[in-house]
């Protein structure tokens, strides 16, 4: 092992040295969440602390800092007895807020912070989306949300320190083109929401990172062209029958680019939501669902980093602040092997592409439709309600023991170093062939997804790593259909929608059985890999202690 200062010892891959590049570790840069008040539940706090101290998560990202639930905004007392007396003043109390950061800070976690939705008294229209009933409307009052926000950085710096608070992220609002559910205003209106959040926070301290749209998805049609959604311009894509062949591009981005340069308004970071699964509107109003191939957020992003880079802010951060196989909370995808194999593959293959793309979510504890039916039901977490490991989490782990320094791309993993440490780490994976170029459809049902589990054929990963210290042991982890695999085990228990706690039990250690053994490096310090990875497999090569 060697120290920052100490010379590392020369790596050679597959016979051949290496030239070594930065490897960002994107995929633990930021991390979502559904929405502030869950993170006051103890099960939540409990999967958080494991999250953060298995995968390195640094940042995380939540809805609702604003709603009714969180107490910020009141314009009455709220007593509950006859009519609440109006206060002659809004009054701004932090408490739960204050709860929610204390812990994230604790944890060594920074807020990445949604600014939104409305709180009901300031709201222009209410409960227009999510079972919890967020008002996502422009205010009644613009001069009142300025001083919301106001009043909420100043405390945050007041109780936090103002260097803290200038390593946060600041979002305006989330998704504001996905009208009238995520805004009820139009495209114009949130630019201006944009532009007063911007000045007041600025206003606050220049250093502090303020940026938007936060828009959902690419798309092919013009649905987003005008002040407000038009359904009827999905139809082109609903009716394609060549989706790849369409041209997809951003929505509102560069209309909201050309509006700040306008108005000389500061753009720290330019984010949005990459869903490679969309959902487009046929002339009988049903929705379709589309599924891209599997390098589109490669591609997306690669064309956003050379819209961004071209424009008048191309030193912005790039934040993907929503990622996922799609944007289904009832997405069954979510909790397989599957899914594990198709995000390692995105994200290394996206490494170097944007400054973070934030998982969507951490957990199963998500509550926009409601809680989910069942102990496994399509939703977003790398861990289900009970906290169970998904197959997802097993590859977040995985990815997370890489190191900082890339030693080989290869287009089944890759062999990295740490730099700090010099130990050599890496991560394979089998995504089937003749699913290269595809991405992985939405399903509503477990049983449905199974159809994949026989996709091949395997895969045999053959390698050499030289340089390395004979004697020194290696350990080796494989997620695969057979193992880690709960979902499975749980659909062979007879999918119970209320599991007993022996059968609990039995899920959790399902999940944590991967397969395992250790390799050792022989006399002349060549490591050789030849290792048969199933069809879905993730595996990581670690050396040990």
């Amino acid at each position: 092992m060697t120290t920052d200062g100490a010379r590392a010892p020369r790596i050679l891959i597959d016979g051949e040295p290496r030239d070594e590049s930065p490897l960002p570790h994107i995929w633990s840069r930021c991390i979502g969440a559904g929405r502030a008040n869950e993170a006051l539940r103890a099960d939540w706090q409990r999967q958080f602390a494991e999250a953060v101290k298995t995968l390195g998560i640094e940042y995380i990202r939540f809805h609702g800092v604003f709603h009714d639930d969180m107490f910020v905004y009141r314009e009455s007392y709220g007593g509950g007895f006859g009519p609440d007396a109006p206060l002659p003043s809004p009054v701004y109390t932090f408490g739960y807020v204050d709860k929610v950061f204390d812990f994230l800070l604790d944890h060594g976690v920074r807020p990445f912070v949604e600014l939104g939705f409305m709180p009901r008294e300031l709201a222009t229209e209410t409960e227009t989306v999510f079972w919890w009933g967020a008002h996502c409307s422009p205010p009644k009052d613009m001069a009142r949300w300025v001083e919301l926000v106001t009043r909420t950085v100043e405390h945050w710096i007041d109780r936090y320190g103002l260097a803290e608070v200038r390593e946060w992220r600041f979002e305006v609002w989330n998704e504001p083109n996905l009208a009238p559910h995520f805004w009820t205003g139009t495209k114009t209106e949130y630019f201006q929401l944009y532009e007063q959040t911007v000045r007041a926070i600025k206003g606050i301290d220049p250093a502090l990172r303020v940026g938007g749209p936060a828009t959902s998805v690419f798309v092919p049609d013009d649905r987003y062209r005008g002040e407000s959604e038009d359904r009827s311009a999905m139809r082109e894509t609903a009716a394609a029958t060549d989706v790849d062949a369409l041209d997809w591009r951003p929505v509102w981005i560069e209309e909201f680019i050309d509006w700040c340069a306008e108005r000389e308004l500061p753009i720290d970071f330019v984010s949005t939501h990459l869903y490679p699964t969309d959902f487009a509107f046929g002339a009988d109003g049903k929705a379709v669902p589309i599924t891209r191939y599997a390098d589109a957020t490669f591609d997306d992003l690669t064309l956003l980093r050379k819209l961004v880079k071209n424009s008048p802010y191309p030193d912005a951060e790039i934040h993907v602040s929503e990622w996922s196989t799609s944007p289904s909370s009832r997405d069954f995808i979510h909790d397989t092997v599957f899914a594990a194999t198709y995000i390692t593959r995105a994200y290394l293959k996206c490494a170097t592409l944007a400054d973070s793309i934030s998982y969507w979510t951490f957990t199963d504890v998500f509550e926009e439709g409601g809680a989910g039916i069942g102990p496994f039901h399509g939703g977003f977490g790398l861990v289900n309600e009970e906290g169970i490991h998904k197959p997802t989490f097993h590859a977040f782990a995985m990815l997370g023991r890489l190191g900082d320094r890339l030693l080989l791309a290869a287009s089944d993993g890759v062999v990295t170093r740490d730099s700090r440490t010099s130990a050599v780490s890496a991560v394979f994976y089998n995504y089937p062939g003749d699913l290269a170029l595809r991405g992985l459809p939405a399903q509503s049902s477990y049983p449905a997804t199974r159809a994949l589990a026989e996709r091949g054929p395997s895969r045999r990963i053959r390698h050499s790593i030289g340089g390395l210290e004979p004697g020194a042991t290696f350990l080796v982890e494989i997620v695969d259909w057979e193992h880690g695999n709960a979902a499975e085990a749980w659909h062979r228990l007879g999918a119970p929608l209320n599991p007993s706690r022996a059968e609990s039990a039995y899920l959790r250690q399902v999940a944590g059985s991967l397969l395992r053994f250790a390799l050792t490096v022989p006399g002349d310090g060549v490591l050789r890999l030849d290792v048969e990875l199933a069809p879905w497999a993730v595996m990581s090569l670690r050396q040990s202690a």
